[in-house]
């Protein structure tokens, strides 16, 4: 029920007015101007989601100079090599341990091939390897969290048991196994076989293909449990209750309504995955399993220059250099990324 105005208190606000000697005039009752109102009014453009994510990632300093720096490895690993006539296998007689100059920015090594050719090529295994062990781990934890959270029930305690199973695997322990096991069979293939796949294969080494069966095996449970706890909150909601009820199966309902409501923490955990692949392949590099020589890597290089760290220093502290700015830069970005699409980071 409406409240009747109470007539005595306007009486004493009209008394209090009357007796401040306020005075008003025709021109305060005026309507306003346009210029008037647009100054009153804030105008708010409609911003999409990724765009404001991104205007939210720009204003991210430290991301930004991190994604610079990522940038300048990248173009030091695929640009580079093209301003060189030799490949990283190159032998050049008489230029032997040379020292840094301006022919051989990073000097050279026992063999006489150019240091900083080497690093550009193996900063592009090391990001290749990373980025298509992550490729793996999405595709198979994605689809596993996505099928775990939306049946729920016995079918998800049955797959996340065989995920804390996982999780109780020691990797590196998988991967020394695996390298092992599969090395025989594959130099056998690749010494039988003529086609260029398996070229590819003897070119990088077993041990490289073990650390993606590894990370196929191992590394997607991750991945798998962010996605099911995102797709769990997510099937309760109502778009997702009308697309039951017109009659939208399972599979459809996962790929185009939940799936693509998880992309922000898929970009996410996918970038953050990239530097703990790139770091396992230099640690398995550096203990002597991981690339075939005269293949390289970052953790190759820093293993090789071991034997001369008293003479030539140099040879470790720049694969070391170029391998921790990478690894930074890409967890920097990773995270910037977080607070971008997070939209309960937002300020």
């Amino acid at each position: 029920m409406m409240e009747k105005p109470n007539f005595m208190t306007m009486q004493v606000d009209l008394d209090k007015l009357r007796d401040r000697d306020i005075e008003f005039r025709a021109d305060d009752f005026a309507l306003a101007s346009a210029e008037e109102k647009e100054n009153f009014i804030e105008k708010a453009a409609s911003v999409s989601y990724w765009k404001d994510a991104m205007r939210r990632f720009r204003k991210n300093t430290v991301a930004m100079v991190a994604l610079g720096i990522l940038i300048l490895i990248l173009l030091f690993a695929f640009i580079g090599p093209i301003f060189f006539d030799a490949n990283y296998a190159t032998q050049v007689r008489g230029e032997e341990n040379l020292d840094p100059s301006w022919a051989h920015p990073f000097g050279t090594d026992l063999q006489g091939r150019d240091l900083m050719l080497r690093a550009m090529y193996g900063a592009r295994i090391s990001l290749t390897i990373g980025v298509c062990a992550s490729a793996i781990v999405l595709v198979i934890g994605t689809i596993y969290g996505a099928i775990s959270g939306y049946i729920g029930g016995r079918v998800d305690d049955i797959m996340m048991r065989i995920v804390e199973l996982i999780y109780s695997v020691p990797d590196v322990l998988v991967v020394l196994l695996l390298s092992i096991t599969i090395k025989e069979p594959l130099t056998a293939w690749c010494n039988s076989s003529k086609s260029s796949f398996a070229s590819s294969v003897a070119e990088i080494g077993p041990s490289l293909i073990a650390i993606f069966v590894a990370f196929g095996l191992l590394y997607w449970v991750t991945m798998a449990r962010i996605i099911r706890g995102q797709v769990l909150m997510l099937k309760e909601q109502e778009y997702v209750t009308a697309a039951k009820a017109l009659g939208a199966k399972g599979p459809k309902i996962i790929k185009r309504h939940l799936l693509p409501n998880c992309i922000g923490q898929i970009i996410v955990t996918t970038c953050l995955q990239i530097p703990s692949a790139i770091f396992l392949e230099s640690f398995l590099s550096f203990l002597g399993i991981g690339v075939a020589p005269p293949m390289t890597s970052l953790g190759a290089m820093a293993a090789d220059a071991l034997g001369g760290i008293n003479t030539y220093p140099y040879r470790l502290i720049i694969p070391s250099i170029i391998l921790s700015l990478l690894i930074l830069s890409l967890n920097l970005v990773g995270d910037g990324l977080r607070d971008a699409l997070d939209p309960r980071l937002k300020k």
